[in-house]
């Protein structure tokens, strides 16, 4: 009995050590009529259960050290049986060494989350082949913020968790859903993961691991160390081709770190601030007007 018990608490032990995610999950339905939303509220908790209780890397990860991610999911339009048509908001964050503070590292919208589920439905899924539309965009996403994340960690880090994602898009393919092909747009996750895992991208990646890693992450200890490897880490910024300034991987970068970056060098000395105003407006026009708050501080 006792030898029963002592392996039933291994058990638990690795079960509670070998997940890698923290998600939370909202559906959220204002356009839909029905008054029966428990489908919904199954779904959720499928979701759910789906992205945390499943094995995404290869890391030993204690409960605490889970990566934190939401995904808010609106759905638009609901048959009242199966056929979801849905967008999607992605986000994910990790922890600052020796501070309270998460930054986030991945924040996108997938307006092209369409899906069919049905209640009590077990969502399966297979690296080797496309089952169904919705375990292929769950798993799309946890390979994304899992390598992402290990990105911040170690330079480059999150290069198979990437693979991994190819690899779900190209069992996607053939699929009949919106968001896996380079034709149907410019923003979708074809050209995500494909940035991801190209080489032209690579300096931006660096980035990363040097803005966690070598910045971030010294600022509680050293303050001026931590902002002075991040201000010599964004000037990489300007080798990204200007031709692919409208790239998903470009975009993603600054919708999770524009105001993040603001705020830290808010404080600093005015030479400083008009440096990197001049970094960040060349490499992200389309928020110059926001940068302009580093010129303004006082």
């Amino acid at each position: 009995m006792k030898i029963l018990i002592a392996c039933s608490l291994l058990l638990l032990s690795f079960y509670g050590y070998s997940q890698d995610l923290n998600a939370r999950v909202q559906i959220l339905s204002p356009q839909v009529q029905s008054t029966n939303k428990r489908p919904l509220e199954v779904l959720e908790t499928a979701i759910t259960d789906f992205l945390n209780n499943r094995k995404w890397s290869e890391a030993q990860l204690q409960a605490s050290e889970r990566i934190d991610c939401n995904l808010v999911i609106t759905i638009k339009e609901w048959d009242g049986s199966s056929n979801f048509k849905a967008e999607a908001q992605v986000l994910s964050s990790r922890p600052v060494f020796g501070s309270t503070y998460n930054s986030t590292v991945l924040s996108l919208n997938d307006k092209n989350f369409d899906f069919n589920y049905s209640e009590g439905q077990p969502l399966d899924f297979a690296d080797q082949n496309f089952i169904n539309n919705l375990s292929s965009l769950l798993a799309f996403y946890a390979y994304v913020i899992v390598g992402l994340d290990a990105d911040t960690f170690s330079k480059l880090g999150g290069s198979a968790y990437f693979s991994k994602a190819q690899n779900v898009l190209n069992n996607a393919q053939n699929a009949p859903y919106t968001g896996w092909k380079a034709f149907e747009g410019l923003r979708n996750r074809y050209w995500m993961v494909e940035n991801l895992n190209n080489k032209s991208y690579l300096p931006l990646r660096e980035i990363l691991y040097a803005y966690h890693r070598e910045g971030l992450d010294l600022m509680s200890d050293n303050l001026n160390k931590g902002r002075k490897n991040i201000a010599e880490a964004l000037p990489a910024l300007s080798t990204l081709d200007k031709q692919k300034q409208g790239a998903m991987f470009n975009q993603v970068f600054f919708s999770a770190k524009a105001d993040e970056i603001i705020s830290i060098f808010s404080k600093s000395d005015p030479l400083e601030r008009t440096k990197i105003y001049n970094i960040m407006a060349d490499a992200d026009p389309a928020n110059a007007t926001k940068y302009e708050e580093l010129k303004n501080a006082k």
